[in-house]
């Protein structure tokens, strides 16, 4: 609960500048909101002339907006920020209710399990032999972490998420049969690491997968043995990358992704939905789009497109 003034504060200091109005706002705001359900104690946030006359229009007690939008608006509700958006997700996190701490009496947590301060583990989660989990971080329900598996701080897995499972990696015979390769390495998530519900992450093999701080991982997506997933990376629903595969700093997988093994996917790459990349391919290209299967450079990819219609 802030009044306009100590939300800017709170919201700045998270790194996105917001500024208040000199004027006193209307009262106290207590929580987040779409427009049409604003109150008198929500924050709402515009990023475009419509949105911003409807959120005037409002019961909303703060508005998050750009100062070019609201050049001549004296209204004491505004919130001037470069980035509305970034905004009210700050705003929100301030405003949300803290996370209950504790162990749910239905959870299964090996004795070996090292577990730093304020962490929440819900119900029916399984945390198997030599598991460490950092400060703040939240175990959905029914989550299960195989051993060997180590959390940074502030991670969240969402329900039936299954990290440091075994990969799927076979040695075949000349008969044509499939033995199991050893699946015996750990899987480290590092800080700020958010996994969705029902995605799956394989232990390394002899080694370890890794998943860089910072990085954000939607529902159903599977990531392999030995994989090696850079910081800040975003990754989308049902996407697959297979084992041995890099993803590097800043990349941005859409739905539906798959990638071969031992495939790189350089730093900022974007790669658009359901676009297939090789086994043992390398993209790279900051901030380049690549689509398709086999995935290329979009234009390219429009090209060859057009030009199948065409004929």
């Amino acid at each position: 609960m802030f009044d306009l003034s100590q939300l800017a504060e709170k919201i700045t200091a998270s790194g996105c500048p917001t500024f208040a109005s000199a004027e006193e706002g209307p009262g106290e705001i207590r929580r987040v909101s779409a427009i049409f359900s604003a109150t008198p104690n929500a924050v709402v946030f515009a990023s475009d002339e419509k949105t911003l006359d409807t959120a005037l229009r409002s019961a909303a007690g703060a508005i998050l907006t750009r100062p070019t939008l609201a050049n001549n608006i004296t209204d004491p509700r505004i919130l001037l920020t470069k980035d509305p958006r970034l905004a009210f997700a700050y705003a929100a996190r301030h405003l949300s209710a803290p996370v209950q701490a504790g162990i749910h009496p239905t959870a299964i947590v090996h004795e070996s399990v090292i577990l730093g301060a304020r962490v929440s583990i819900g119900a029916y989660a399984i945390l198997e032999a030599r598991v460490t989990l950092g400060d703040d971080c939240v175990i959905a329900p029914r989550v299960t972490i195989h051993a060997d598996t180590t959390l940074g701080a502030r991670c969240m897995i969402q329900s039936g998420a299954v990290l440091g499972s075994l990969g799927f990696g076979y040695a075949r015979s000349s008969s044509g049969s499939y033995t199991l390769f050893p699946q015996q390495g750990t899987l480290t998530l590092e800080d700020d690491v958010e996994v969705g519900a029902n995605t799956t992450i394989d232990r390394g093999a002899l080694e370890e997968t890794r998943i860089g701080s910072g990085t954000k991982i939607d529902n159903l997506v599977h990531i392999g043995h030995n994989c090696r997933i850079g910081k800040n990376v975003v990754i989308a629903a049902q996407t697959g990358i297979s084992g041995s595969s890099v993803i590097e700093d800043g990349a941005i997988l859409g739905g539906q992704v798959g990638i071969g093994e031992k495939a790189t996917v350089g730093p900022n790459v974007i790669l658009g939905g359901g676009a297939g990349v090789l086994s043992n391919k390398k993209l790279h290209g900051p901030g380049q789009v690549f689509w398709g299967r086999p995935a290329q450079p979009l234009k390219q990819y429009l090209r060859d497109l057009a030009k199948l219609r065409k004929d």
